[in-house]
């Protein structure tokens, strides 16, 4: 990659590690899946008039809006709603640890389902990963403290984005990024006002103080929508493989976030945890581990080769 979109890729680690940051001062005030509304609803409104001002055409039709409609299901609705129920159970830092496994959940799903092959990095990299979170839950496990429940949740939300993955490569990638950006949150925004309004009625809350309100704004903007925008921009011209790579940053940005401004302790089985499972990340990406086994076998061979 070039140093713009190095630049851009540490953009997108800080943007989408803030929404983790938002996410932890809302939960405060209000339920978890009013903040979802609010996310995708704002959003929305963000991104609808980009969509209008370029000259593209919404779905026409039930068929024409069901691609979109599950993709909001996978990539916005359940793992938002996950992730944010998981957060009222577990610090911004963990949450965003444990949402790095997205990457190992993909290789899983996309192997089972025959999209892509299973090799033997990625086996390493999800069997690094899986002990990433056994050392930052097994202290909660033997105690049974409930931040189980809230690690569980997180890492449902990482398993939804995971097939998400699956869902957009097979039924949206004839469509413009923005465009399925704009539609799936437009999806999602329908969906969480009825599921809302049925569990938690937000219109009975006592109003949020301004605190709230600015960390509901942020998160829209900047953890939802610029984020988008960066996502998409950097995933045409660096490709998917080198996106992926923002997984490694997203949790510095979460957990210095979280203990600049929630004073959230930093402890060393987290920091261990997610030292694990971003090794396991980049045995996922491939490249450094072949790297350094390409390595290792020039050497020998040189040395096999000065022995003769």
């Amino acid at each position: 990659m070039h140093l713009t979109e190095w630049g851009l890729l540490a953009l997108l680690s800080v943007l989408w590690g803030s929404a983790f940051f938002f996410v932890g001062v809302a939960v405060i005030e209000l339920p978890p899946l009013t903040i979802v509304l609010v996310r995708v609803g704002l959003a929305v409104l963000i991104l609808l008039p980009l969509v209008i001002h370029l000259g593209y055409s919404l779905p026409n039709g039930l068929s024409a809006w069901t691609p979109f409609l599950i993709m909001g299901i996978l990539n916005n609705v359940l793992p938002f709603s996950f992730l944010n129920t998981g957060q009222t159970m577990v610090s911004v830092g963990l949450a965003s640890i444990i949402n790095a496994m997205t990457p190992l959940f993909t290789a899983l799903v996309m192997a089972y389902f025959r999209e892509e092959r299973l090799t033997v990095y990625r086996v390493i990299g999800v069997l690094l990963g899986v002990s990433g979170v056994v050392q930052i839950a097994l202290p909660d496990m033997v105690h049974g403290s409930m931040r189980i429940a809230g690690i569980g949740l997180c890492m449902a939300g990482a398993l939804s984005y995971a097939f998400a993955a699956l869902w957009g490569r097979r039924y949206l990638m004839k469509h413009p990024p923005l465009l399925n950006a704009t539609c799936q949150l437009l999806s999602s925004t329908v969906i969480m006002l009825a599921v809302v309004s049925f569990l938690e009625q937000p219109w009975d809350l006592a109003l949020p103080g301004m605190q709230t309100w600015l960390a509901l704004i942020g998160l829209a903007v900047f953890g939802t929508a610029l984020a988008y925008l960066v996502f998409f921009r950097l995933l045409a011209s660096a490709g998917g493989s080198n996106v992926m790579l923002v997984t490694l940053l997203i949790p510095v940005s979460a957990l210095m976030l979280g203990n600049l401004f929630l004073k959230e302790p930093l402890f060393i089985r987290e920091l261990i945890g997610a030292t694990i499972i971003g090794l396991g990340l980049l045995f996922i990406d491939g490249r450094l581990p072949y790297k350094i086994s390409s390595r290792v076998i020039d050497l020998c061979k040189r040395s096999e080769k000065s022995s003769r």
